[in-house]
């Protein structure tokens, strides 16, 4: 008598991550076996050929599903698919991180150095992100400098921008000899309240710039016979008056999010206003809004897409051990579950903005891929090691990975779909 083939499946089975490291999930996996070989023999030639066929088919398939989905396109570049959401997926070891040593950068910011503060644990260097269903294009310098040539590239937002600025021209840098046809324009250093730095990659004609605007919107002073608690006005139908500014670029990426909170806003003054009037009622969230909805506005009204490529990055996950934002616990690896950091009303705001503008805007939505990296903050080693910093990433790291996302979107024709 014949043994029954047996047939059987498993799906959801979480990967250990003692063994791999790897913080998804694999579904749907099958596998085929015979209770007994001695079955076979019975079966017959010609049926034993058949299951033979079906099963390497069977086996073709498995494996063809389990390549990265990246093509080349007609020049030979490397091409994300259309069915590649990059922003799902997991953080896998990678020996070849980082991509670049901040204290050779002279554009990497002392406070978000860590190594060079004094962190002596490099695991957190060490990680590369892995979308579930593709692969982001390895990081080719010489071949991102050759596309960026006569380019303008233009950062807006907060101080969170201002390291993906940073990580961006150390990552470039690494491609130019001469790292002194790197400089900024002005000459002037790297702070916190400067509004403006322009690095220009001489020798490939292209500039990196950063506009600090940390609200996006315009902040002026209050009216007149306003309450003595209101220090300053945020004009959320306004958009920041450096605006003009932004719009003759060809990569304009946005961000905001990090001063909309109470200990930014109200305890140092900062109050609502909407055509003239202030809004002292007005909740943070509905202005958060509100502030959104003028960017749409102005995105539409004032920016040429056809020249410029817009992108605009949701929040960026932070770990604070408590509300107050006092303690920070930074671990040693990251953590193996979201712990719902994957999950923001500021993102879910930012996305539902760029699901309705009616110009091509691309969502960088960093925010699930952060929620892991308990691992990656600033922390203690800081310029400032006496007030802990849970919010923002130490340069190199978790920046680095959101310009390698940028560059595939940019370079891939890539167009990310939300939902």
């Amino acid at each position: 008598m014949v043994n029954k083939l047996k047939f059987s499946s498993c799906s959801h089975i979480r990967s250990d991550l003692g063994t791999d490291l790897n913080f998804g999930k694999m579904k749907h996996c099958h596998t085929w076996g015979f209770h007994s070989f001695n079955g076979v023999l019975v079966i017959g030639p010609l049926l034993l050929l058949f299951l033979v066929a079906i099963g390497s088919g069977y086996f073709y398939n498995i494996n063809s599903l389990s390549e990265p989905i990246v093509h080349e396109n007609a020049n030979g570049t490397n091409e994300l698919s259309g069915d590649c959401n990059v922003f799902v997926g997991n953080w896998v070891p990678d020996e070849s991180y980082p991509l670049y040593n901040a204290s050779e950068c002279p554009f990497a910011e002392q406070g978000f150095s860590c190594l060079a503060n004094g962190r002596e644990d490099k695991e957190y260097l060490k990680w590369r992100w892995k979308p579930r269903n593709c692969e982001i294009p390895r990081f080719d310098v010489q071949e991102i400098l050759e596309k960026l040539r006569g380019k303008r590239i233009v950062f807006v937002g907060d101080s969170l921008s201002r390291t993906q600025w940073e990580s961006m021209i150390c990552m470039l840098m690494t491609g130019v000899e001469d790292k002194k046809s790197v400089y900024e324009v002005k000459g002037r250093k790297i702070t916190r309240q400067i509004r403006h730095l322009q690095v220009r990659f001489s020798s490939f004609d292209f500039t990196v710039e950063f506009y600090r605007s940390i609200f996006l919107v315009q902040p002026g002073a209050p009216p007149k016979r306003s309450p003595k608690r209101i220090k300053k006005a945020l004009m959320l139908d306004k958009l920041d008056d450096i605006s003009k500014e932004w719009i003759q670029s060809d990569i304009l990426i946005f961000n905001t999010g990090h001063w909309w909170n109470p200990t930014k806003l109200f305890e140092l003054g900062w109050y609502f206003q909407i055509d003239g009037k202030m809004k002292l009622g007005m909740t943070i969230n509905g202005a958060f809004k509100k502030a959104l909805a003028t960017w749409k506005s102005w995105l539409e009204k004032k920016v040429n897409t056809d020249r410029t490529r817009v992108f605009f990055r949701t929040f960026e996950a932070t770990h604070w051990s408590d509300g107050s934002r006092d303690k920070c616990d930074v671990t040693q690896l990251p953590w193996s579950e979201t712990n719902g950091k994957d999950e923001s009303v500021f993102s879910d705001m930012i996305i539902d903005t760029v699901r309705n503008v009616s110009n091509p805007v691309t969502l960088l939505h960093v925010t699930p891929m952060g929620a892991y990296r308990s691992d990656a903050h600033v922390g203690t080693w800081s310029d400032n090691p006496s007030v802990p910093d849970c919010s923002h990433y130490c340069v190199p790291g978790v920046p680095d990975m959101w310009n390698e996302v940028l560059f595939a979107f940019l370079f891939s024709d890539q167009q990310y779909q939300i939902g």
